[in-house]
């Protein structure tokens, strides 16, 4: 994929997405085949949602390229929510695997059948689980180092699938161990819950991202506090504080009362102090600073 008109930064994140993409077919082909010599719906649900991982990792790729374009003619704040539609399109994706386990679970529980080769297919799964952790507290690091919710997102995605793993494993075991063929349907159906809800959460954040969130509390109040350090040496003061985390992002908007004394020039100095600070402390953030005179 061309990247050439890509910010830097950007292109590091897709980097490390390519990553995620390697995790996911090499934990799909481990998972499906531990599914295939077991028989077991715990271990086909799980290669599933190795399935869905790559989807995610594929379409977050488009989404990290597009959200690294410069800003133009049609988009004069850039490109950064399309990182939103990512988590979007990776919840829906979930909620489909989610269907897809609990049909395939509710089936087997009605019909069980006993385990073949139980061993080797928990080998293979131990393999992808370890190959998903590792990756994914990989992303979850970097996603939040570089402030993204595309990598975050997708690093936690790949945690669910470690703890999914962890919960069919247990229930291959306690199959093998009690003879129980219910139980692997059993686990089955509860990771597919579980999933179904971690998709609808990613849904919900994703869409409270698309509709211009601000920043968050503890930033707001960083923000407030370095603004009324700089407009008290003028008797100045911040009357109205707007922000918009957008992607890696961030759009502040600040409206000043300055007194109505002071020479433009002074009221100059004082934006672009007020900018080079908010800036210095808040990176890849855009400013935006309208003065009025005091009563």
């Amino acid at each position: 994929m061309a990247t050439k008109n890509i910010d830097p930064q950007y292109q590091l994140l897709i980097r490390f997405m390519y990553l995620s993409v390697a995790a996911a077919l090499v934990t799909m082909a481990l998972k499906a085949g531990a599914a295939w010599v077991t028989g077991s719906v715990g271990f086909l649900s799980d290669a599933l949602e190795s399935g869905v991982n790559l989807v995610a990792a594929v379409v977050a790729i488009i989404a990290l390229s597009i959200a690294g374009r410069p800003a133009d003619e049609n988009h004069h704040f850039g490109h950064g929510k399309a990182e939103y539609f990512s988590a979007l399109v990776e919840g829906a994706m979930i909620l489909v695997a989610a269907v897809s386990i609990i049909w395939s679970s509710v089936n087997r529980l009605l019909n069980p059948q006993p385990l073949e080769s139980v061993g080797v297919g928990l080998l293979l799964s131990v393999l992808a689980g370890l190959v998903n952790l590792a990756v994914g507290v990989f992303l979850i690091r970097q996603g939040r180092a570089h402030r993204s919710i595309t990598l975050e997102a997708d690093g936690r995605h790949l945690m669910t699938d470690v703890w999914t793993t962890a919960g069919v494993l247990v229930g291959i075991v306690l199959v093998w161990l009690t003879g129980w063929s219910w139980l692997d349907a059993a686990i089955a159906l509860s990771v597919g819950v579980n999933i179904l809800f971690t998709g609808w959460h990613l849904l919900r954040d994703s869409s409270t991202g698309l509709l211009s969130q601000a920043m968050p509390p503890e930033d707001i109040d960083r923000l407030e506090a370095i603004t009324g350090e700089l407009t008290a040496e003028i008797s100045a003061r911040v009357t109205d504080t707007r922000t918009v985390a957008s992607g890696r992002h961030r759009h502040i908007f600040l409206t000043v009362e300055a007194p109505a004394d002071i020479s433009l020039l002074q009221a100059h100095n004082l934006t672009d102090a007020l900018e080079m600070a908010v800036e210095a402390e808040f990176t890849d953030a855009d400013v935006f600073i309208h003065v009025e005179p005091q009563d």
